[in-house]
C-alpha cells in the first residue's frame, strides 16, 4: 500500500506538471493568435482600461517589479502598441498608454497566462490562497529559486529599457 505521503507527492508533481504544460500552451497560442508574448499581452491588458499609467503604476496593475515592466513597455513602444507621453500632472513622469494598433491586439487575443492564473487565484477562499501561498513560498525556499528575482511570467530576464533622448 502507497503511503499518503507519496500520493501527495505524486499528486503535486501531477499539478505541477499539468499547470507548467497548461501555462506554456497558453504562452503558445498567444504568440500565434495575437502575435505578442505573454508578458506584452498582460500589460496590453492592464491598459485596456484606457486610462494613462506610468511604469511604477504598471508595475502594481501587474503585480511585478519595475524593470520587468519597463523592458515588456519598451517592446511595445517599438511595436507601436503603445505610446508614451508626459503626464499631465508631473511633467518628470511617463504616461502609457494603448495605442489603436494595440486595441486592435487585444480584439484578437486569449486572455494572457497571467491573468487566467489571476482568475483561478480569485476563486480560492483567503484561507486556501494563504495556504497555497505559504505553501509555495516554502516549496520555491526548497529548490533555492526564493534568492532570484520573480519576473514577469514567461519572460527570462528583463532587458535593459533604452530612454528616449529628449
Amino acid at each position: 500500500m502507497k503511503s499518503t505521503s507519496h500520493d501527495s507527492t505524486a499528486s503535486i508533481l501531477n499539478s505541477v506538471r499539468r499547470l507548467s504544460r497548461g501555462l506554456r500552451l497558453s504562452a503558445q497560442d498567444t504568440q500565434a493568435l495575437a502575435g505578442v508574448s505573454a508578458a506584452q499581452l498582460f500589460v496590453l491588458q492592464s491598459l485596456e482600461d484606457g486610462a494613462h499609467a506610468s511604469v511604477s503604476e504598471l508595475a502594481e496593475r501587474t503585480m511585478t517589479d519595475r524593470s520587468s515592466v519597463a523592458s515588456v513597455v519598451e517592446r511595445l513602444l517599438q511595436s507601436k502598441l503603445v505610446s508614451r507621453a508626459t503626464a499631465a500632472t508631473d511633467r518628470r513622469r511617463a504616461a502609457i498608454s494603448i495605442t489603436v494598433k494595440g486595441r486592435a491586439i487585444l480584439k484578437k487575443a486569449p486572455k494572457a497566462p497571467t491573468t487566467l492564473l489571476l482568475e483561478a487565484l480569485q476563486t480560492l477562499s483567503a484561507r486556501d490562497l494563504k495556504l497555497l501561498a505559504d505553501g509555495l513560498e516554502k516549496f520555491i525556499h526548497a529548490l533555492g529559486y526564493a534568492a532570484g528575482p520573480a519576473y514577469m511570467l514567461f519572460e527570462d530576464k528583463p532587458q535593459k529599457a533604452k530612454r528616449k533622448s529628449r
